[in-house]
């Protein structure tokens, strides 16, 4: 430890260390940190930050949207100059009263006879994949478990099918890797948005019951969203329709190999599998972290805050909070309550979390149906980010289950 550095500063700065989510162990981390402090202070790219670790402390700062702005970014690892152009007009840096408005837009197109044809689309889809895959033997379950939530969110926002597969290899270059080239990167999200430019102007020809069609008519305080406002928004809902679903389905399935009495238990009484579900999000907890910032002079814990002082929540340590969750590090498909914030709280809570649990549930009850075993064929491979805690490879072999 650096001469005059605290424990907790060190901890804070061995949190934001991409490397320690790609090959160390972070639960660690977070029992030290929860053991010492519900807060922390440290520094990031020279910057003051507090990391609140908190499941009470991290609840409070994400439905206090008077005291915290989640306009001036939501990572701690954000462009400025990106974000600066997007505040305001993506949900995810949005503030209310306005992101309310926008959020309400998109809700819109969630009819019953939407959310009935996206289920039906779903469990469709879902079997396809998983059939596939056992077919095929050897796989990689990143790639396995991008195709159900890619294909619901192009389904959602109003991609034709013949579309998929160019919106999942752009997206998987865009969102994907940690170790992805920044240029490759870049140029995904230019198609991306190209095809979207292209996609606003064939909705306002043709409207259909989609997202876009939603976006491209929307109003708010009496003047329609402009194109940046429904490419930055549907941007994001890829994004975040994407990782999240993706990466609980990879933790969930290896937390199920782990845990083969857990896998036997839910094969034996499949009324466990909304229970599983929420265990699996708490477990996983896909987005680690997102980002507030103080607008008035406030205290967390016993530090005092200034306007302007960035406080980055730990969602992932958080759901591994002891005062909350009893033996939190254990994987449990019993656990009850589950007050798990994977999909974080308050006017930010995720828009896509009823989505998402359904993928979820399709997926995992497509796998206890139809596999009957599951061996590693190489050595998973993390992300290396200190956003998504998830995989970039996992190369299993799936054994089809014999019929009953």
């Amino acid at each position: 430890m650096p001469q005059g550095q605290s424990v907790s500063t060190t901890y804070a700065q061995e949190l934001c260390d991409p490397e320690l989510y790609q090959r160390g162990n972070p639960e660690d981390l977070w029992r030290r940190m929860h053991a010492t402090a519900p807060v922390h202070e440290g520094t990031f790219e020279g910057r003051r930050f507090h990391a609140v670790l908190s499941h009470a402390l991290i609840s409070r700062v994400l439905k206090d949207s008077k005291g915290f702005s989640s306009e001036r970014g939501m990572r701690l690892d954000q462009n400025p100059a990106a974000t600066s152009l997007a505040a305001g007009k993506m949900l995810i840096i949005t503030d209310p009263p306005r992101h309310g408005k926008i959020r309400r837009i998109v809700n819109s197109v969630f009819t019953p006879r939407m959310v009935a044809r996206l289920e039906d689309n779903m469990r469709v889809t879902a079997a396809r994949i998983i059939d596939q895959a056992i077919e095929q033997g050897e796989c990689d379950l990143s790639d396995v478990a991008a195709r159900l939530p890619l294909a619901v969110i192009c389904d959602t926002l109003g991609v034709p099918p013949e579309d998929w597969d160019f919106m999942l290899d752009r997206t998987m270059v865009a969102f994907g890797s940690g170790e992805a080239d920044e240029l490759a990167m870049a140029e995904a999200h230019a198609d991306i948005l190209s095809y979207y430019e292209d996609l606003i102007r064939r909705r306002r020809r043709e409207p259909r019951e989609d997202v876009v069609t939603a976006l491209v008519n929307g109003v708010v305080d009496g003047t329609r969203l402009t194109d940046e406002e429904i490419f930055l928004n549907c941007d994001g809902l890829i994004s975040g329709g994407n990782e999240t679903t993706r990466h609980a389905m990879i933790g969930g399935f290896l937390a199920l190999l782990d845990n083969p009495d857990q896998w036997a238990m839910l094969r034996d009484q499949p009324g466990l599998l909304p229970g599983a579900i929420q265990e699996i999000l708490r477990f996983t907890s896909p987005a680690m972290h997102v980002l507030r910032t103080a607008v008035a002079p406030t205290r967390i814990g016993e530090y005092a805050l200034n306007p302007g002082d960035p406080v980055a929540l730990w969602l992932s340590a958080g759901n591994r909070d002891p005062q909350v969750f009893a033996d939190p590090d254990r994987f449990d498909i019993t656990r009850t309550p589950n007050p798990h914030i994977t999909f974080s709280t308050g006017a930010h809570y995720c828009l896509g979390s009823a989505l998402a649990t359904s993928e979820l549930t399709v997926q995992f009850d497509r796998l206890l149906r139809r596999v009957d075993g599951a061996e590693l064929t190489g050595p998973p491979r993390r992300t290396r980010s200190i956003l998504i805690w998830g995989y970039d490879s996992v190369p299993v072999r799936l054994t089809a289950r014999t019929e009953r």
